[in-house]
């Protein structure tokens, strides 16, 4: 199992997860979006559960928004440092997202932020979001898209286009490693990975007030005042998606947005090709 033994490691590999003011600026940016999603302005009374937290810093932060936080990993040396590091804030566990050691309907929010292509069996994580979560809850995504044209992990044009054999051999040439773990997935797919949930895409929206949603790092210089329609014209090249999806109808509270959150219509699910399968 190559890309388990990976990923139990995974912050000792990945210098970014050690990058605490990078990590802690994401979890104020997930946090905005979600506080507007709601129409609140503390997670006060809220149960979160953050999947993939590896060494806490986003953890931490939902939890100074007022959350009582759960964060989960199987990255075992990630999770030891974020319990001793942030254990008075946030309870952590050593457990696949495949099987979340979470009672059923009892996390009114969940975090599952840029995690789905590191995982063996994405649809398997979200079939136990879709569990975990209450009737009333919302689970913040953020999705990254294998038609990207510079691979965010490598570094590399075009990387997550190709073909698994492909991809290993690409990145063996560029010596960035010896083979591609990651599996990302196209808008489409993902619009299939999130069968069964309404689901608002607040990329956009974002892109289009950074300030507002702590993303002015994120966005690459004057990309805000790009018109919506030209954006919306590259949505399927976006680097990423932002999405925020519940069990129940819902529709976001918070203020009106230069450019709103837009309902994404989702797929019936379907075995995806190319899936990692435990």
């Amino acid at each position: 199992m190559v890309e388990r033994s990976v990923q139990l490691e995974y912050s000792q590999l990945e210098p970014r997860m050690l990058d605490e003011a990078g990590r802690r600026y994401k979890g104020a940016k997930i946090i905005a979006v979600l506080q507007h999603f709601l129409g609140v302005s503390s997670f006060a009374g809220l149960r979160v559960l953050d999947i993939g937290t590896s060494t806490g810093f986003i953890a931490s932060e939902l939890a100074r928004a007022g959350g009582a936080v759960v964060g989960v990993d199987v990255d075992v040396p990630g999770v030891a440092a974020a319990a001793a590091r942030h254990g008075d804030e946030v309870s952590f566990l050593t457990a696949e997202g495949e099987h979340l050691p979470v009672r059923d309907s009892s996390m009114d929010l969940v975090v599952f932020n840029q995690i789905y292509e590191h995982v063996l069996n994405p649809d398997a994580v979200m079939a136990e979001i879709r569990r975990v979560l209450r009737p009333e809850g919302v689970v913040y995504l953020g999705l990254g898209n294998r038609l990207v044209v510079v691979e965010p992990h490598y570094g590399l044009p075009f990387l997550s286009w190709l073909p698994e054999r492909l991809a290993n051999r690409y990145v063996r040439v560029a010596g960035r490693s010896h083979h591609y773990h990651e599996r990302f997935r196209t808008h489409r797919e993902l619009r299939r990975m999130v069968a069964g949930m309404h689901v608002w895409d607040y990329s956009l929206s974002v892109v289009a007030e950074p300030a507002r949603f702590a993303a002015e790092n994120l966005v690459p210089g004057l990309l805000h005042r790009v018109p919506s329609g030209a954006l919306r014209a590259a949505e399927l090249l976006m680097p990423t998606y932002l999405w925020v999806g519940s069990l129940a109808p819902a529709e976001p509270r918070g203020p009106r947005l230069r450019v709103p959150p837009r309902r994404v219509q989702t797929l019936p699910h379907r075995a995806l090709s190319g899936s990692h399968n435990p």
